[in-house]
């Protein structure tokens, strides 16, 4: 077992401050004379802020924060960000919202403008709103309903999770896309878009002076318009066993989904998970891909992922079928290689390999300024930096007994849910 010298921290010096109207900002300045910086913008509300009925809203904001203002007419937003070389995007998650723009370090002051524009002046036009309606709903066709793996994956969330909003992924259901109205739309926006709900992060070529005194003379003087309700009340009830779901489609393949309830990101026993994904599917010589997709061709693909949210996730492992392999067969087969490591049949050696292959994914996110403000800004917009200024430490600690009896906690049948999708 290693022991627990202390780690030097490779993460970049940041500066954090809060504005008096709530606005939290945090400058990273990675002088590194690129003169590139980021400037993301994160909102605390994700689909696990929507309520039943009302689900996809989130994500409908998201496409709506690109149309007109106050100032801007449609689309003048991205030709600005083109013009001055810089280039937009945008995200919806179960958790937060967030827009950036990567440009080079002189045009800060443009992006601050243009994202301080947005929070206050968004005009929300039904007339615009309808046909960005339409774009939404054939993005849920083509994503989700037409699609074998999408449509898994969102059916997996409404068996995983009863309650919980996390019932549905951040698309929504078809029926609520159709019927919302810009009211609701409305209503969203100006409850979840203030500045007491939003984390500015700027990364890159800067210095956190000048960055600071940007952010304050954009957004100093907008004020929050209302009580933002303080907690999600709504907790998953415990899950008592296990559950199946079968799933018919036309699809060309046969998909088999096995999912485990996890605690939350920021829980100690995440950085356990996180290996655990990578030792059991993490390149050719892991288990998932040597034993059953190479040796026993019982898969063209397999692939275990650690979801980790801000309230309790799931750790998925998904494969897709060979021609004429069960789905049975292959659920007894991940299942035999999730209790080898349950029994403790796991090397040194492969939870060395993972601890280089996420250092190496960390380490590779710390060197641009988009993946350092998406690193530093997806702990912050759940509450959490701590976790990630620990997370090298902890990582280092990390032992093969840490792996096994995570494994041994989460990996049961009764907070199990499994999907299958069969022709």
């Amino acid at each position: 077992m290693a022991g627990n010298s202390p780690v030097k921290s490779v993460l970049p010096k940041h500066y954090q401050t809060t504005l008096k109207n709530g606005l939290e900002v945090v400058v990273i300045p990675m002088k590194n004379q690129s003169n590139v910086i980021t400037t993301d913008i994160f909102y605390k509300v994700g689909s696990r802020n929507e309520v039943m009925g009302k689900s996809g809203i989130a994500h409908m904001l998201e496409h709506l924060n690109f149309k007109s203002t106050k100032n801007l007419k449609a689309g003048e937003f991205d030709k600005i960000v083109k013009g001055f070389g810089g280039a937009t995007n945008a995200a919806t998650g179960f958790d937060y919202t967030h827009y950036y723009i990567k440009s080079s370090a002189q045009n800060l002051n443009q992006s601050l403008e243009l994202f301080a524009e947005l929070m206050q002046n968004l005009s929300l036009k039904d007339e615009e709103f309808q046909p960005e309606r339409n774009v939404v709903a054939e993005e849920r066709l083509w994503r989700t309903d037409n699609n074998p793996m999408g449509y898994l994956y969102f059916r997996l969330f409404n068996t995983a999770f009863i309650y919980h909003p996390y019932h549905w992924t951040p698309i929504g259901f078809m029926d609520d896309i159709k019927n919302w109205s810009i009211e609701d739309i409305r209503a969203f926006h100006s409850l979840y878009y203030q500045p007491q709900n939003a984390v500015i992060v700027i990364a890159g070529d800067i210095d956190e002076k000048t960055a600071l005194k940007e952010v304050k003379k954009h957004f100093d003087k907008i004020q929050n318009t209302r009580e933002i309700p303080a907690k999600l009340h709504t907790k998953e009830p415990k899950q008592e066993g296990e559950r199946r779901t079968k799933v018919h489609k036309q699809s060309e393949v046969e998909i088999l989904t096995l999912a485990f309830r996890i605690p939350p990101f920021n829980h100690k026993d995440q950085i356990a998970l996180s290996a655990l994904s990578e030792i059991l599917s993490g390149g050719k010589s892991s288990p998932l891909v040597s034993e059953i997709v190479d040796k026993k061709r019982l898969a063209t693909e397999v692939y275990a992922y650690n979801m980790d949210l801000m309230d309790d996730g799931l750790f998925i492992l998904m494969g897709l079928a060979n021609t004429g392999v069960s789905l049975e067969k292959l659920e007894k087969a991940i299942l035999a290689e999730i209790e080898k490591i349950k029994q403790g049949k796991l090397k040194v050696a492969e939870l060395e390999k993972a601890k280089t292959n996420l250092r190496a994914n960390f380490l590779y996110e710390l060197e641009s300024s988009s993946g350092v403000a998406n690193l530093f800004g997806s702990y912050l917009v759940r509450n959490d930096l701590k976790s990630l200024l620990n997370f090298e430490q902890d990582f280092e600690n990390l032992s093969l007994e840490d792996i096994v009896a995570v494994a041994q906690k989460y990996f049961v049948s009764q907070n199990a849910t499994i999907l299958t999708l069969t022709k």
